[in-house]
């Protein structure tokens, strides 16, 4: 049993999941259960209205034309035959138990008669007047009755009480007339009533309407849902998310209108991000530039004004001033330089360089500046010769960035772990040092311009806040990798290059 539905179960799933994907299909579906509804309640009510209403009458029809039909058997038998006996035999053959046959002359006088007829004498006039009577009561009650294509006449009178078929024939070369009477058997007939298809039509519509309703009900409820969210986040609730139901067409409508809404979120929240890092970078530019400036031009009125005690002094106020001036050039550099990083207006170099000859080189060149901040780099960088294709000028800004960055903020006394690891597609450089614990939300803003933990921007800690952001960009035109991590009191900034 299983083998014999189990194909029919196949093409059931098949067809029940491309129904359920495509609204089209759904809407086909529904429209077509909705009129084979419609079509099985109509008929259905058609024929319990007739039923209902049919009307049973008495038909004779049958037996009339049975009586009608022995008449003209026993005429065809009877006409010309001069023997009694032969017409004696022929009569009572076609007599029977409700059937009587006489055979009379012109007068009415009983010639021949059937074992179970008893009249000797009849009255011919009469029994003629009564016939005529009776058909003209026959076509009256005659009803066509249309079944099946085929024309039945139904015969429906109150009462049959005889029934009398008389004709005339020739005996022995004299006028006669034959006469079959008799009670025709009656039989119930059912009369379907004139019916109008107006009102199953009426019942089919409604039947149609009512089912199309209930089964598209929830789907236009789904409808008023997506409409009622569209309208919702276009007033600017960006927050509010439709609901996803089904596997058609709607389901990704809705699913398509909340991927907008959060990338519209997205994208508000990331120009709120711009404007605020916009007002930020104007904030911390002004700050950084106005803080020497300002150093530079007290200095320099001090000068002015003659306000120094001696020769030292005088010497001392112009090596500040032209610090503080240099270190205000450095400062607008950076900004330089990380404005065109940016905008990806400079072209790189690359060539092919030893990596861990460059760091070896660059460690040695921090080493009076480690020892004045007292702390000092542990190198594990492979004896193998490290190769790989990058610009020698703007990798040796990155990698001096990373370490001055751990040489200004790691503890005192610290030391810094420089690492190079050397795989087959890349080289990752790892720059670790201990710190104060860097929490995940400052871990995030690490490489922000002008981003400082120094929330006071002192310059106790040094640096434009711009060396990591430098860095990140140069490394991004490489189409490397830069992140940090950290782990308890320690951070570790990781480079990805590829050769």
């Amino acid at each position: 049993m299983k083998k014999i539905f189990k194909p029919f179960l196949k093409l059931y799933s098949f067809s029940k999941k491309k129904v359920v994907k495509s609204i089209r299909l759904e809407l086909v579906v529904t429209f077509g259960i909705c009129l084979l509804a419609a079509f099985i309640l109509g008929s259905w009510y058609t024929g319990y209205y007739n039923d209902k209403h049919m009307m049973a009458e008495v038909d004779y029809s049958s037996g009339i034309q049975r009586i009608s039909s022995d008449m003209e058997d026993l005429k065809g038998m009877l006409d010309g035959k001069n023997s009694s006996d032969e017409i004696n035999k022929m009569i009572d053959s076609g007599a029977k138990d409700d059937i009587k046959v006489y055979l009379t002359d012109t007068e009415g006088k009983v010639l021949f008669k059937s074992s179970n007829a008893k009249e000797k004498k009849i009255d011919i006039h009469d029994l003629i007047v009564k016939s005529e009577k009776f058909k003209r009561e026959y076509d009256k009650a005659t009803v066509i009755n249309t079944v099946n294509g085929i024309i039945k006449k139904t015969i429906s009178l109150e009462s049959v009480e005889q029934y009398n078929e008389i004709d005339g024939i020739k005996i022995d070369n004299k006028n006669a007339y034959i006469i079959v009477s008799g009670i025709p058997k009656q039989k119930i007939t059912y009369i379907r009533p004139g019916y109008s298809p107006f009102l199953s039509g009426i019942i089919a519509v409604i039947t149609f309407v009512f089912i199309f309703y209930f089964l598209t009900n929830r789907k236009m409820e789904y409808i008023e849902s997506v409409s009622n969210g569209l309208v919702e986040i276009s007033k600017g609730n960006l927050d509010y998310r439709i609901m996803l139901m089904g596997e058609d067409e709607l389901k990704n409508l809705a699913d398509n209108i909340n991927s907008m809404a959060s990338e519209l979120q997205k994208r508000i929240e990331k120009e709120r991000e711009a404007e605020k890092t916009k007002n930020d970078l104007i904030t911390n530019v002004s700050h950084d530039l106005r803080t020497p400036l300002t150093s530079v031009k007290g200095y320099l009125l001090l000068l002015k004004d003659k306000k120094y005690r001696d020769s030292n002094e005088f010497q001392d106020f112009i090596e500040i001033a032209y610090n503080k001036s240099e270190k205000l050039e450095n400062l607008i550099n950076d900004l330089f330089e990380y404005t065109k990083l940016s905008n990806r207006v400079i072209e790189l170099n690359k060539v092919s360089i030893c990596l861990d000859e460059l760091l070896e080189q660059l460690v040695e060149e921090l080493y009076v500046i480690c020892k004045e901040n007292n702390t000092e780099i542990e190198k594990e960088i492979t004896e193998k010769n490290i190769f790989v294709k990058v610009d020698g000028d703007k990798m040796v800004r990155v990698f001096e960035n990373l370490l001055m960055n751990a040489i200004r903020y790691s503890k005192k006394p610290g030391k810094i772990k420089l690492k190079v690891e050397d795989q087959k597609a890349y080289v990752i450089v790892t720059v670790e040092n201990e710190c104060e614990h860097i929490n995940n939300q400052e871990l995030k803003k690490i490489f922000n311009r002008f981003y400082r933990r120094d929330k006071s921007r002192s310059e106790a800690t040094g640096g434009s806040g711009l060396g990591l952001a430098i860095a990140k960009s140069i490394v991004e035109l490489h189409n490397g990798e830069i992140w940090a991590e950290s782990r308890e009191e320690t951070i570790s900034l990781f480079v990805k290059l590829f050769k």
